[in-house]
């Protein structure tokens, strides 16, 4: 098989395009070309009004030795697929079923990989269900109270589940791990087309079906699930795991657990703190939701050729900028077609999100921009600092948004960081501006620039005002603002050894995007599948114990 980079095509195109163009670059008859399939898409809008797609192909062709030798071009080599082939070698006899805490990515595909190797796992998920989750969520965004561990960030999925659904990594992959995830996710009912997307995203309302299935799968290969089963506590005997305690008085034994929480579990951070497990602080960054007209972005990104338009799928961005005062801004998790979501997880704080379905069909685009912050912004070198420096943050947002999301149009969010005063008689929202929020859960017009630092403010609207020359309009005065993004990743890393196991405790792997190794739901899923071969380095699956 041979592999072909970098081939241009319109938006459209067809399979017979597709092979002719092939043949051309090969400099082969159609008829010598004996398969086809696509290995990854992209879009090159950079001089538009052409738009191209950038293809790589796989392709099977008579006398592949020959007509690679007659090529002389770097844009066709040998394919060589990798294949994800853990190895399973380990010789230490466990005692106990081990224990995945948290079925987020992480969580779950370690999982996974434990049963599918006979290792019967046991998975312990604060949160619900999918299905009750999911009908919590929706309580809470018509303005019920908030579940403490039934919310966007706890449940079923992890927080991954009430996203975009974002499947792109810059992790390397020379194991294959990436293709295997995406492999999987299609086996559970995710669409094949992120097989070959560039940026694929599943959508948060085909990852609830998905999550379900992987679920199933676990428990099919010999896996158990414990659902509100909050782990409060950990045993240790001669420097070694043996036990966790479940909603405070529930003992479960156990001498491997792969600790896969969320970067929202603040209780159980503050829990491992107070039991010596080694962890340090961890810079991240804050700020606000921004929300533009989609078709705005659109022809920003792709130009106003209105078939074109109706072709291409919803356009993304991605902006990076560095401040004055020397802070790094930037966009993130950025929802074409999307929503804002109040993220909180707990009482009288509050937090945003994004979130888009499959179809990315709603009228806003909306991203995080925001501010890094660190050691200096946290006013202490305690390993908790940094989240309680998210916790203070949430509490200005809960107080100013008066329990609601608070938002504001940029033209006054703006004036108030330049001139310092802020004027309730401005916020109005039945402004002349036509653009109002897309939100999931209530929102309240207030002044969402008393939330955050001065020097972030500060940054934030240079970092506005620098985006406008790569996306003309990003600064307009309708711009909608939210508050507060304080949960990009997180504030701690939970330190481990180069085996994966914590530096402090025996038995214990720390894994994910809540313990510092992670950025999102296929670096999580993909840190999940490194920890479980860590572990099947040294144990032996359960049903060869003897």
């Amino acid at each position: 098989m041979l592999l072909i980079n970098q081939l241009k095509l319109h938006p459209g195109f067809s399979s017979e395009e597709l092979k002719k163009k092939s043949a051309s670059v090969l400099k082969v008859f159609e008829s010598e070309i004996t398969d086809l399939k696509i290995d990854k898409i992209s879009i090159d809008a950079r001089k538009k009004p052409e738009i191209f797609l950038i293809v790589s192909v796989i392709v099977n062709v008579k006398n592949e030795a020959s007509v690679l030798r007659r090529l002389n071009t770097d844009s066709v080599t040998r394919y060589e697929p990798v294949v994800y082939s853990p190895q399973v070698t380990g010789t230490e006899i466990l005692k106990e079923r081990p224990v995945v805490v948290g079925a987020g990515p992480c969580g779950l595909f370690a999982a996974y990989y434990l049963a599918l190797y006979g290792y019967k796992p046991i998975v312990l998920e604060r949160g619900y269900d999918i299905d009750s989750r999911i009908s919590d969520v929706n309580d809470f965004f018509d303005g019920g109270r908030l579940k403490l561990n039934s919310n966007i960030q706890f449940g079923e999925g992890g927080a991954g589940a009430f996203s975009d659904g974002k499947l792109n990594t810059l992790v390397k992959d020379k194991e294959g791990r990436n293709k295997q995830v995406l492999k999987i996710f299609t086996e559970c009912g995710a669409d094949k087309d992120i097989l070959t997307d560039a940026k694929p995203h599943i959508g948060t309302d085909v990852l609830v079906t998905v999550v379900k299935n992987l679920r199933e799968k676990i428990k099919k290969l010999g896996g158990e699930f414990r659902f509100n089963a909050e782990v409060t506590d950990i045993k240790i005997s001669d420097g070694k795991i043996s036990g966790l305690v479940i909603n405070g008085f529930v003992e479960q034994a156990c001498d491997v657990c792969i600790l896969a929480i969320g970067h929202s579990a603040r209780n159980t951070f503050e829990m491992l703190y107070e039991k010596g497990i080694s962890m340090e602080q961890k810079e991240f960054a804050v700020g606000l939701r921004v929300e533009h007209s989609q078709d705005k972005i659109n022809r920003a990104m792709y130009g106003n050729d209105e078939n074109m338009l109706k072709i291409l799928p919803p356009a993304t961005y991605k902006l990076t900028y560095k401040a004055s005062n020397d802070r790094g801004v930037y966009s993130f998790c950025m929802c074409p077609g999307g929503y804002v979501v109040n993220a909180s997880s707990e009482y009288s704080r509050t937090c945003v999100n994004g979130m888009s379905y499959k179809k990315r069909d709603s009228k806003h685009a909306n991203s995080a921009i925001i501010v890094s912050v660190g050691i200096e912004d946290f006013e202490s070198d305690h390993p908790l600092a940094g989240m309680e420096f998210q916790r203070k943050l949430e509490e200005r947002a809960y107080n100013v948004g008066k329990g609601h999301i608070p938002v504001e149009y940029y033209s006054d969010y703006k004036r108030e960081i330049m001139t310092g005063l802020t004027d309730m008689t401005d916020i109005n929202p039945e402004k002349i501006f036509s653009c109002v929020p897309e939100c999931k859960g209530s929102y309240l017009f207030t002044s969402v620039s008393e939330i955050l630092p001065k020097e972030i403010n500060e940054a934030f609207v240079e970092g506005m005002e620098y985006f406008n020359r790569i996306i003309p309009g990003f600064n307009d005065d309708d711009v909608i603002l939210s508050g507060v993004e304080s949960r990009t990743s997180s504030p701690v890393r939970i330190l481990r050894n180069d085996l994966f196991e914590s530096n402090s405790l025996k038995g214990l792997y720390p894994a994910g995007e809540g313990a510092g190794y992670a950025g999102g739901i296929m670096s999580a899923a993909m840190d999940g599948m490194k920890v479980f071969e860590a572990v099947a380095r040294v144990y032996r699956p359960m049903e060869n114990r003897i």
